[in-house]
Order: C-alpha cells, then structure tokens, then sequence
C-alpha cells in the first residue's frame, strides 16, 4: 500500500493593495513547494478593483475576496481585517502555517506573532518590501524577483556574461537582496566547520543552511535558477566537485597548509629569525599568493594563524623563531 505524505496546510492572506494581480500564479506557484493553500483569500475594497484583481483571476486562483469598505480617508482598514482574520485561522487550529502576500512593513508584527506561535510564515512581496518584514518572516519571497525567469539560452551564456548577470542584479536591486559576498563568506564558514569535524560540505547541505540564515535567499533573485551555477559564477573562493552522484563544495585555489607554514618559517628565518612586523609577513605571502585569504584556514586574524605555526613565537607584531630546548 502506497504511503502519501501529507501536505502542510496554508492560509494564503493576500494585501491587494500592496499586491498587483500579476503575480497571482506565481504565487500559488511558490506556495505549492511548501504545501496546500487551504485558504486563500485577498482583501481590499473591490469598488475598484484595486491592482487589477479582477473577477476572472479570483476564479481562476480560487481566491475568496473580502470586501472591506475605506471608512476614512488616509487609514487602512484592508490591514485590520487582515490581521483579524488570521489570529482567527490561527486558533482554529486548522493550518501550519501562513503565507503573507504584501510589502507592507505594517504586517511585521503580525509576522512574528505567528511565528510565536509556531507556525511557519511565507512572506511574498516585491523588492521594495522593508527588510523588518523580510527579516520577520521563515522565508521571503521576491515576487518581481523571480518572475524574471532565466530561460535555457540564457543560462547556456559563457560563464563571464553569466557573472556579470549575476552582480548587475545584485546591484540593480541593492538592499533588497542579499549581498553576494555576504553568500560566499557564509558558505566559506560551513565549509570550515564541516573541515573541523572532518566531513564533506555537500550542495544540499549549503542550499539548506543557506536558506536558514537568510531568509529572502533565492538564487533567481539573482538571475540564476540553479544553487550550482550561481555558486560556480559568482563565488570565485569556491569550488564545486563531484563526489559519486552529489556535488560538494570547496575552497577554491587555496594553498596547502603545510606548504605555507613552510614558506613563513623560510622568509623569517631569511630575515635573521624574527621579523618586526606582523604585516611584512602578510605582504610577503600576499606577494606570492595574491588570492591569499586567512578565513580560509578558519582564522580571522594572521596572528592567531601564525600562533599555531608550533616553530613560530608571536609577541605583539613580533613575529620569530622558537629556540630549541637543550
């Protein structure tokens, strides 16, 4: 007998006017890789049809609009009756979770309540949404973003037009995305720590990790629609390998531990057995090894490296030879 695994519930709340009826596939779309839209239903005062929610899309989407009236000028009522009715599914205990489609900041507190409560909170919004609800939220989810999908003659470009591709909407969409070099420098510490317990940092495992510590994470924000090719274009201190049927993830071009330790002890001894000057060691490295970064050997600062040299002695900036007990 067949075992169906079964679908986490959702109550999909959508601000219509905050939310442009464009989107409305693609957020159906999105919400189905986490589980079922159980409810689903936009708010907003339908005199107007406001952002273009027409009755054909609502059918389409099977979407239940909620008719509320602008009491006053200047406030907004269609936030109100959001918020209302989802502390009321929230304690009907028929969901496990929320999907908040707005770019409204106002929704935050709403946000984090329902995660108080342990349900699992999907925001959507465009790129202009503040970052306190982004942040708020389990996963945020670009909808401008990603509806700029990558099509197959794109993503066959060479890998130079690719990495422009890649940092031009890093920087077309600033805060609004996280940045790169924050990615690499992220992946770079699992990586290390994955080194310390002696295991293999697997893609799957980077995509996981990646997506809990930044929420609005998605590789199409930045042009791309697979985890692979946006880490082998845009991170160059990374390299990817296969191990079996499974990508893993390295540093790239890093040199050998032992031949560097080798080379430090050679340029300090050369300069009479100390060296006065903890950047010179720095430069000289660096000369050598222009790509030379010592948050790849799990330090943060060349001291602490040079501390563990067990021949070296580290003073302040002076750096020197050990003697040799008798």
């Amino acid at each position: 007998m067949e075992i169906i695994e079964e679908k986490k519930q959702f109550a999909v709340l959508i601000d219509s006017d905050n939310i442009s009826a464009k989107y409305a596939s693609s957020i159906f779309n999105e919400i189905e890789n986490y589980g079922y839209a159980s409810f689903r239903r936009i708010y907003g005062n339908w005199s107007n049809k406001a952002n273009g929610w027409k009755e054909e899309i609502l059918l389409e989407n099977s979407i239940t609009p909620v008719q509320q009236f602008a009491y006053t000028s200047g406030k907004n009522a269609t936030d109100m009756a959001m918020v209302i009715d989802a502390m009321d599914i929230l304690y009907s205990g028929k969901v496990d979770g929320f999907c908040l489609v707005t770019s409204d900041s106002d929704f935050t507190r709403l946000a984090m309540r329902l995660r108080e409560e342990n349900m699992y909170v999907i925001g959507m919004g465009e790129s202009k949404t503040p970052m306190a609800l982004t942040k708020a939220c389990n996963k945020f989810i670009h909808l401008n973003l990603i509806n700029k999908q990558v099509n197959d003659e794109e993503t066959a470009l060479p890998a130079n037009s690719r990495k422009k591709g890649g940092r031009a909407a890093e920087e077309e969409h600033g805060s609004a995305v996280t940045p790169i070099a924050q990615i690499e420098e992220a992946v770079i510490s699992i990586i290390n720590d994955n080194e310390n317990k002696g295991k293999i940092t697997y893609l799957g495992e980077i995509g996981s990790r990646l997506n809990d510590k930044f929420t609005d994470f998605d590789v199409r924000n930045y042009g791309y629609t697979k985890l692979v090719v946006f880490l082998e274009d845009t991170c160059p201190r990374l390299s990817l390998y296969r191990v079996d049927s499974a990508y893993a993830v390295g540093l790239s071009g890093q040199l050998d531990r032992q031949k560097l330790e080798k080379e430090i002890l050679l340029f300090v001894k050369n300069n009479g057995g100390q060296v006065e000057n903890l950047s010179l060691v720095y430069e000289e490295i660096h000369k050598k090894h222009p790509s030379f970064d010592i948050k790849d050997y799990g330090y943060s600062r060349l001291s602490s490296f040079l501390r563990s040299i067990r021949q070296l002695s580290v003073n302040g900036n002076l750096v020197s030879i050990k003697e040799k007990k008798s």
